[in-house]
């Protein structure tokens, strides 16, 4: 069976998955849901639904036919009853296509079984599971579409899952970005198991910075010793790089740490890691101790900044 999530052969996964998905809907059948109409015609008569009438050059680029199949479709359905062809009266050159009764009617039957046909499938599947079906396909349509980046984003506490969200994204980012291996992922699986058995809700706090309802940054503040906080686990998705995400989050476990009655926070960090690094910089952090070492597959160089509150 195909890896349908290989990464390393991205063509190859979506053609996978291109293959998987037209067989779970019924698509390679020469008709559509048991229907006598093909899925090409039944998506011109859904394009045909979504307005009054439809300019006949602008639905063949919107859907990338070729004219002279999209004729014989339009040919098909006038034949039928379904459409019906007008020359415009603002300008006689262009063709102008609206759906009759009949083809409404039709169009409605279709879209009918279509959201049967998806709904008997998502009843095999759990609510958390539909989520995550939703915010997948939303996130491969933004990737394909090039969707503007949030405008905003809110702060707000951990909530459910968070601590299991910040491990696999520092793993995978890490990974892509600097080419960490695993035992970096299992540094913060236990940065983060500990600081759900051990937190001190006085003095230690963490941060989930969020964008069109998912997670997109974090923070943490966690108690070094009686008078020092650590800053840890500051992250920011590439998507909303650039708004002041990271800048904020480091400002608000920076205000908790002086509310909690810390004189002084430090972070680690490696070198090489320059847009952290120059968030830090603004925030007042100095460069306290550096030492070559080895970790996560690589040699890396060690740094301990230091803030005095």
């Amino acid at each position: 069976m195909n890896n349908l999530t290989k990464s390393d052969d991205p063509v190859g996964a979506i053609r996978a998955f291109n293959r998987f998905w037209t067989a779970k809907i019924g698509a390679l059948g020469g008709s559509h849901l048991q229907s006598s109409y093909s899925l090409t015609e039944a998506r011109v008569l859904f394009e045909l639904s979504q307005k009054p009438a439809v300019e006949v050059a602008e639905l063949r680029r919107g859907l990338e036919l070729d004219a002279g199949y999209l004729s014989r479709i339009l040919h098909r359905f006038r034949t039928e009853k379904l459409v019906a062809v007008e020359s415009s009266e603002a300008d006689a050159r262009k063709q102008i296509a609206r759906l009759l009764a009949r083809g409404k009617e039709v169009f409605g039957a279709l879209d009918a079984k279509a959201s049967e046909a998806v709904s008997s499938i998502l009843t095999k599947v759990t609510d958390e599971d539909r989520r995550r079906l939703v915010a997948a396909i939303g996130t491969v349509r933004a990737i394909l579409e090039g969707a503007p980046r949030p405008g905003s984003y809110l702060l707000r506490p951990l909530g459910p899952g968070d601590l299991g969200w910040v491990v696999r994204r520092h793993g995978i980012l890490y990974a892509d970005e600097h080419g960490y291996d695993q035992n970096f992922e299992a540094l913060v699986a236990r940065i983060m198991a500990d600081y759900a058995e051990h937190r001190d809700p006085e003095r230690e706090n963490a941060w989930i910075a969020e964008a069109g309802g998912e997670p997109v940054g974090s923070v943490f503040c966690v108690k070094k010793s009686a008078t020092v906080a650590q800053l840890r686990c500051l992250l920011v998705e590439p998507s909303v790089r650039g708004m002041g995400v990271g800048t904020r989050l480091v400002d608000e476990c920076l205000r908790f740490a002086r509310r909690a009655g810390y004189k002084r926070v430090i972070l680690w960090t490696h070198e090489g890691l320059d847009p952290a690094r120059r968030i830090y910089e603004r925030a007042g952090f100095t460069l306290a101790n550096s030492e070559p070492a080895n970790a996560f597959g690589h040699d890396v160089v060690e740094q301990t900044w230091s803030l005095t509150l």
